[in-house]
């Protein structure tokens, strides 16, 4: 005979029991599972992209729209999906985006077009948004003590190894060809995960649900949404269509959006009725305020550049799916091993360590500029190595300790919420710099297809990119990690 515990408090998130353990077994690897795969699929798209583009006869624009829109449909939905959590319960929303994001998957492999496939990344994109929080509302709130830090390490660890692995897995499941599937099994392999998962996961994982349930304003959401797809979709376009009128209208009524948007967050704090979908008051705290900017603009240099790195790869080297997923591995070694450094250095440098991966990054950048001479059929991509590796190193040191830094003075009790912007901005920052280097990269690219020339140059914006991470990061108080 079952008995029904009170529910009772911890670290502000009301639970009722009897709780299933969600940091240990079963419920741990289901949470887990459906957090890799979503957080794989921004990166695995990259290194399938060149076969993507051939086999639908796709533009280069389309390219750009099949790697932001996943993220811009993440990070303007972010937020909501927490917040639907909070109130309707993590576990209900866990499965509501789990389904979203496989049926999505199923989509995107059965594509016939660029455009439903543009759609399906969207959608994608939008089961992830429901799908994330819960999993990190999820450890936090049946965790305590030690336990939480060892799951929220694996949790980041999941998190990083989905990042890293993602070119690779995407070259070796091009390379096995799956039943003749090509790129679609990249999309495809998602569905038994998550049927899986939905079938595991109603006695797995368990309910839980915030104490203090924040409200939700769907104007703010809408503004959100719209503002940025109406800004980075037509910059994904736009060069390619010969920036018609209709790209700049949409770029204006995008930026007109957003400062709407942020209006009304303002309104909203002030009023009280009904919670702002972002509190713009929190940006006034200067380490926050500037630390939410360097988490932007490193995003931006980390998207961008494996998106332009696949397409020198494979457009470029002439390289097949997996070895350019190889390559990749140097870029993911040189970031795990920094990665496993950089608390420790953030310890002892503080802020300090941003300068330095800044460095890194950019001597790393611009060793690849300057061997993007072999960026063409009969090359070697031994010349990159190098340069992979060291700017790999620049984006482990920079990548957590942004992070860190930017809520290293956040009150304890707005923790959840600041973590929820920096995540959203990330989001962002990635779409936004996969469109302004796509743009760059297409650009100098020009007529002649000279995707050396173009990787160069798109190799030089980013050592300028890890220059402004590091002059922003001179913007944050001194302080140790």
């Amino acid at each position: 005979m079952s008995t029904t515990a009170p529910t009772r408090e911890i670290a502000g998130v009301a639970r009722s029991g009897p709780v299933p353990d969600a940091t240990t077994g079963l419920g741990l690897v289901v949470l887990l599972a459906a957090f890799f795969v979503v957080t794989l699929d921004f990166f695995i798209v990259n290194v399938a992209l060149p076969s993507m583009q051939a086999d639908l006869t796709a533009g280069s624009g389309a390219l750009t729209v099949w790697v932001a829109g996943y993220a811009i449909a993440l990070g303007a939905f972010l937020v909501l999906g927490a917040r639907l959590g909070d109130r309707l319960g993590r576990r209900r929303m866990f499965l509501w985006g789990l389904a979203t994001f496989t049926l999505a998957s199923a989509a995107c492999g059965a594509a016939p077009d660029p455009t439903t496939l543009s759609v399906a990344r969207i959608a994608q994109g939008l089961g992830a948004a429901l799908l994330t929080p819960q999993v990190l509302g999820t450890l936090t709130a049946t965790t305590e003590g030690e336990a939480r830090v060892r799951v929220l390490t694996i949790y980041g660890l999941t998190a990083g190894l989905a990042a890293v692995s993602g070119q690779l897995l995407g070259g070796v499941l091009l390379d096995v060809d799956l039943f003749g599937l090509g790129w679609r099994a990249c999309f495809l392999v998602n569905v038994p995960v998550g049927i899986v998962a939905l079938v595991l996961a109603g006695r797995a994982v368990p309910e839980t649900r915030a104490a203090r349930r924040l409200s939700i304003d769907p104007s703010s959401v809408a503004m959100l949404a719209l503002g940025l797809g109406l800004v980075v979709l037509p910059l994904a376009e736009g060069r390619e269509r010969g920036w018609p009128l209709w790209c700049v209208v949409a770029m204006v009524a995008g930026v007109v959006l957003l400062l709407d948007f942020a209006l009304r967050q303002r309104s909203l704090a002030r009023g009280g009725a009904v919670d702002p979908l972002v509190d713009l008051a929190m940006l006034r705290d200067r380490t926050f305020g500037v630390g939410t900017v360097v988490c932007f603009v490193v995003q931006t240099g980390i998207a961008s550049s494996f998106f332009v790195l696949a397409l020198a790869l494979q457009g470029g080297l002439g390289l097949d799916p997996l070895e350019s997923g190889l390559v990749f591995t140097t870029l993911a070694v040189g970031y795990v091993a920094s990665s496993m450094a950089a608390p420790a250095l953030q310890a002892r440098w503080g802020r300090g360590i941003l300068l330095g991966g800044a460095a890194v990054s950019a001597v790393g950048e611009a060793a690849l500029a300057l061997t993007a001479g072999e960026v063409h059929a009969g090359g070697s991509a031994a010349a990159l190595i190098p340069g992979l590796v060291v700017a790999g190193i620049g984006m482990g040191m920079v990548f957590a300790p942004s992070v860190s830094l930017a809520l290293a003075e956040t009150d304890g009790g707005r923790s959840g919420e600041a973590s929820g912007v920096i995540t959203t901005v990330q989001e962002i920052g990635g779409a936004v710099g996969v469109a302004l280097l796509a743009i760059v990269f297409y650009g100098a690219l020009g007529t002649g297809g000279d995707v050396a020339h173009a990787f160069a140059v798109a190799s030089w914006c980013l050592v300028g990119q890890s220059v402004l991470v590091g002059l922003l990061a001179l913007g944050l108080r001194r302080h140790r990690g």
